[in-house]
């Protein structure tokens, strides 16, 4: 590879736009928005760059060749014939993942066993041995996109999932991504100049999301290891050098960011992930019946949260929205709510019109992303004191 690197970063459908605006703040250059990804061109150093601070991306890849496939033969092939010999150590091991969307192959299995099987052939000719596989800490990991007759081949930069911040050693039952929630507070405009509520914050992810938005502060600042950390090529000297630029560009934050939740266990487990991000000074969280509660500042207050739905809603779906409908009109006058919900006609019972509707997936779950503006009094003096 030479100075420059065209890279791909992978994103959920519906943060294209978000992460491209990412991209674009951080300096990436010939930006291309896709489905569920964006390319982009950038050197060594901007690489290192966009693995700490990018929020909404999933992985960044590095693809290495591009060729035409029409069979079998011709993906064994041009893929023994690349020089893998100049990214797999004597004693470095590799995975693989392929994504497949097309006629020639039907089986994204099959294609992952014959590149493995090309690369270690490939190795074993040259240094008599195959290499092992480590499909949960490889030295290298593969990535394989074959999109109906053209294969591509990608160095995985990031290693293990951006979205395993290293913030998160307890969970609840179904917790939203990192990726997602901090897509979210992107695409709902929360900028850390209000006070911020998630009502029912769970193990805290909306919390710790937002916090790092408003100081600034890199979503992958925690994490031990990246996938270039293991690259023949890395330099140690030049992320160190853009990992304290990076802690450079954080910033004060003046207001208070709040959650609430009725479990005890969910708070605990809030708790001790706001710890493990080093930001206990920011948040507070407390045990709270969201339902029983009242706003808690005269100014405004930014609202994100991801109410129970599916298993974890053991109660009534209409008469649970009802409530919140009714606690957001009564309890939070000059609020702005921003909600994900897999629900669809339940969502009236709400009994407030959302001014925004956004197409997300909460995993594999079609969602939407719903924007309520509570006010008392009218709408005018409601959007004079925001």
């Amino acid at each position: 590879m030479g100075n420059n690197y065209n890279m791909l970063a992978k994103t959920f459908f519906g943060l294209e736009e978000v992460l491209e605006n990412e991209l674009l703040k951080l300096g990436a250059r010939d930006i291309k928005k896709g489905v569920r990804n964006v390319s982009f061109v950038g050197d060594l150093g901007f690489l290192y760059k966009a693995n700490l601070n990018l929020r909404t991306a999933l992985s960044i890849l590095v693809p290495v060749k591009t060729f035409t496939v029409n069979n079998e033969a011709d993906l064994y092939h041009s893929v023994y014939n690349f020089p893998w010999e100049e990214w797999v150590g004597e004693e470095e091991t590799f995975a693989i993942q392929s994504t497949v969307n097309s006629q020639v192959f039907n089986n994204s299995q099959f294609v992952l066993f014959r590149v493995k099987d090309a690369i270690a052939d490939r190795l074993r000719k040259l240094r008599g041995s195959r290499p092992d596989i480590n499909t949960k800490d490889p030295d290298l990991k593969i990535n394989v996109h074959i999109f109906k007759d053209e294969c591509t081949i990608s160095l995985d930069s990031s290693g293990q999932p951006l979205f395993k911040r290293a913030y998160r050693s307890a969970t609840n039952i179904a917790p939203i991504n990192e990726v997602l929630a901090a897509g979210i507070l992107k695409l709902a405009g929360w900028d850390g100049q209000s006070d911020f509520l998630d009502p029912m914050c769970g193990s805290g992810t909306f919390l710790i999301e937002a916090a790092m938005i408003a100081c600034n502060i890199p979503p992958n600042l925690n994490r031990k290891e990246f996938g270039f950390s293991k690259w023949k090529n890395y330099d140690e000297e030049l992320f160190q050098l853009i990992y304290q630029s990076s802690l450079k560009k954080i910033r004060d934050f003046n207001y208070k960011i709040k959650g609430f939740d009725k479990a005890p266990s969910a708070v605990l487990k809030s708790i001790d992930n706001i710890k493990n991000a080093d930001l206990s000074d920011f948040i507070q969280v407390e045990i709270k019946d969201f339902f029983k509660s009242e706003k808690e500042n005269r100014g405004p207050l930014f609202m994100a949260f991801n109410p129970p739905y599916g298993e974890r809603l053991d109660v009534d779906a209409d008469a649970f929205y009802e409530k919140l409908g009714d606690t957001l009109k009564n309890s939070y006058p000059q609020s702005e709510a921003w909600m994900i919900t897999s629900f669809g006609e339940n969502i009236k019972h709400i009994g407030l019109k959302p001014s925004k509707r956004i197409k997300l997936f909460n995993g594999k779950i079609e969602s939407r992303l719903l924007k309520y503006e509570i006010f008392r009094g009218s709408f005018n003096d409601y959007k004079a004191n925001k």
